[in-house]
């Protein structure tokens, strides 16, 4: 692994175990053992690091969460879609924590932020259709756009409401989990009758995978 990926992936695990306004560039150079120097090679700054990690955070998304295939079964990817969503939300939390301040510091980020949000709210709704079409939910269009909000919505803000309700503020990955099974509420309001026995067993495996999470 390069320095460069190196400093990333060490920027990622200090923003989430302490939160990204309380690390600097000298943090992480600490933790890594190499000088500032080193570090300001490859990054300009704070903000240059976090847009780079805003770039994976947007390649996962686009290369996970594609329209489901005539040639397979919706289901499994659908819970192809939640493990890849599970991943995201857990690697990447200390963004949903801070996204507001985040992005108020940096205009560019911000841009980019909100042109990556409405094509992801495209792909996100073309999966809903996606799967309509394949005659596992029942919704209109217009239905279709709202439940993308929904989903966006819940993703994007299920991280902070429960550490903002929890006095350590302390994320588990059990927490991942339950907000993995809201998301399947939501599909569950428009799941045709066929395919309620499908989410049941997704709702089943999410549920056993959060009681075999360890606590921190």
């Amino acid at each position: 692994m390069s320095t460069k990926d190196k400093i990333i992936k060490t920027s990622i695990e200090l923003f989430n175990q302490h939160g990204e306004r309380a690390i600097t560039t000298n943090h992480i150079a600490s933790h890594m053992g190499i000088s500032p120097g080193n570090l300001y090679y490859h990054f300009k700054n704070k903000e240059d690091i976090i847009r780079h990690i805003f770039a994976l955070y947007s390649e996962h998304l686009h290369t996970q969460f594609t329209p489901v295939s005539g040639h397979s079964d919706g289901f499994v990817q659908l819970s192809g879609y939640l493990d890849a969503l599970f991943e995201l939300m857990w690697r990447f939390h200390f963004f949903y924590d801070n996204l507001g301040d985040i992005l108020s510091r940096d205009e560019v980020l911000k841009k980019d932020y909100i042109e990556f949000q409405s094509a992801l709210l495209t792909q996100v709704r073309g999966i809903i259709i996606s799967l309509r079409d394949s005659g596992l939910m029942e919704l209109d269009d217009d239905d279709a756009t709202e439940l993308a909000h929904m989903l966006k919505l819940t993703v994007s803000f299920w991280t902070p409401y429960i550490k903002a309700r929890r006095l350590s503020g302390e994320l588990l990955q059990q927490d991942i989990y339950k907000g993995i099974l809201k998301v399947l509420a939501l599909f569950k309001a428009y799941a045709a009758e066929q395919s309620l026995s499908k989410l049941a067993e997704l709702k089943e495996k999410y549920t056993q995978l959060s009681l075999q999470v360890e606590p921190a």
